[in-house]
């Protein structure tokens, strides 16, 4: 994405498009040629003034024949009282896929550019619109997976997280003008107190170093989990997708091997985004479809964040049940569960859980359990802001460098200057986390990950 074209008139569907699915279709224009457009293609209904942020009701229509191609509602809003500081044009028009497609084909032939993935928010950072952290928070709204992941990015989009990465910038900026100040005119101040600025050092870096557990914790409420529940044929896995997700999602019978493959469900537990993978029961069999079925179950415990593997309380555990727990990858969070409790039987002899699927029974601490497992517990209830991957991993690189400073004023053979190159580093790192220190290419990796319209 080309800082060279931000003078373009860009234009994009705003709004999820689906046949038949959705009401209202909205088509953003953004730019200097915005109004134009809007008045070429736009005949409002009546007298009506051309006024910023007043909707106006009419039809538009093809420039070439004049043929009415939707009846809309047009939005101007003149710079800079805008979402990206230019002077932005919305259709609002019918949803669908043929009406609002048509609309977009006009304008882009009335003169705008097609707008690249998150062009409209990347526009709204570099007029000023929004710091970075908002920026990202837009993207992680948009694409939240439960309520509290929503919440989260609320905290960011009202300027949280910027604000309290700016007071560390600024802790540190204040350091390095103290330090600077005795390279230039170290015989004019007083000796600069060293085990004092290692204080100030060591705050900033142990309030990133929690900030950086916050955003690890807080990815999981981003991303979610994914879950493999395996086990032996007929143990109940199937029963136990269906109580988790409150539908009847697998077929469920006494017949042993009747999942043949993987079965996805995503729901939330406790605020954390969950795809349950029910997999098929693995064991040695003839059947072939079966054998490609017990192939799919190991990839899937491959790739699982956590694993619950499922065995029968009313029969006990089994060697079958321990070449299965075998199965599970080296450092793979894992949870024993003894499932058919209303049958009898006690889960102690594996230290894990009791339940019964088909009753209900224990699938509260079950969800409280895997979460807690995962590192995850309560909804992330202590969460008040939390970083995403970029800026995690560069509030690490700030820590990092914080921590080398500390060790060149502990080393206490090198001046003053030395001090500085890392305390830079870190000082660099936060501002790249606001947009306040920034790059072409980090502009265009960050941005790129958006929906387009956004």
């Amino acid at each position: 994405m080309s800082l060279a074209g931000r003078d373009d008139t860009i234009a994009a569907i705003a709004t999820a498009v689906a046949a038949g699915a959705g009401s209202v279709a909205i088509v953003r224009v953004s730019g200097p040629q915005a109004e134009a457009i809007g008045r070429q293609l736009f005949q409002p209904a009546g007298q009506q003034s051309w006024e910023s942020h007043r909707v106006l009701y009419g039809h538009v229509n093809d420039p070439a024949n004049g043929d009415v191609v939707d009846e809309v509602l047009l939005l101007l809003m003149r710079a800079p009282r805008s979402f990206t500081r230019e002077t932005v044009v919305e259709f609002h028009g019918h949803g669908g896929l043929v009406a609002v497609q048509r609309l977009l084909e006009l304008v882009l032939a009335a003169g705008a550019r097609r707008a690249l993935p998150g062009e409209f928010s990347q526009r709204a950072f570099l007029n000023g619109r929004l710091d970075l952290t908002r920026a990202e928070a837009i993207s992680e709204l948009v694409s939240a997976r439960s309520r509290r992941a929503a919440e989260l990015a609320i905290a960011g989009l009202d300027g949280g997280l910027q604000q309290r990465i700016d007071a560390l910038r600024h802790q540190l900026l204040d350091q390095l003008c103290e330090l600077e100040a005795r390279v230039d005119f170290e015989e004019d101040l007083p000796s600069l107190d060293g085990a004092a600025v290692c204080n100030a050092f060591q705050e900033v870096q142990q309030a990133l170093d929690q900030l950086v557990r916050d955003g690890q914790q807080a990815q999981l409420l981003r991303d979610g989990l994914r879950v493999a529940i395996i086990g032996r044929p007929n143990v109940g896995k199937s029963s136990l997708l269906n109580a988790l997700s409150g539908q009847e999602r697998a077929i469920v019978t006494d017949l042993p091997g009747t999942t043949r493959d993987l079965l996805d469900y995503d729901l939330v537990l406790q605020g954390v985004p969950i795809t349950l993978v029910d997999t098929a029961g693995i064991r040695s069999t003839a059947d072939r479809v079966e054998q490609l079925g017990i192939e799919r179950s190991r990839a899937a415990l491959a790739s699982a964040d956590a694993v619950v593997l499922l065995y029968d309380l009313s029969s006990g555990w089994s060697p079958d049940d321990s070449e299965l727990r075998n199965e599970v990858p080296d450092g793979t969070p894992l949870l024993l569960v003894g499932n058919k409790s209303d049958l009898g039987g006690t889960a102690a002899e594996t230290a894990g859980l009791a339940i019964s699927a088909r009753s209900g029974l224990g699938l509260a601490e079950l969800s409280s359990a895997l979460l807690k497992l995962c590192g995850l517990s309560g909804e992330g209830q202590g969460l008040l802001l939390a970083l995403n991957q970029r800026q995690c991993d560069l509030a690490a690189t700030a820590s990092a460098a914080l921590g080398r400073s500390q060790q060149a004023a502990r080393d206490g053979c090198l001046p003053w200057d030395f001090w500085t190159i890392d305390l830079r580093e870190a000082i660099r790192a936060l501002g790249e986390i606001t947009g306040a220190e920034i790059t072409e290419a980090v502009l265009d990796r960050v941005f790129s990950r958006f929906c387009i319209g956004k």
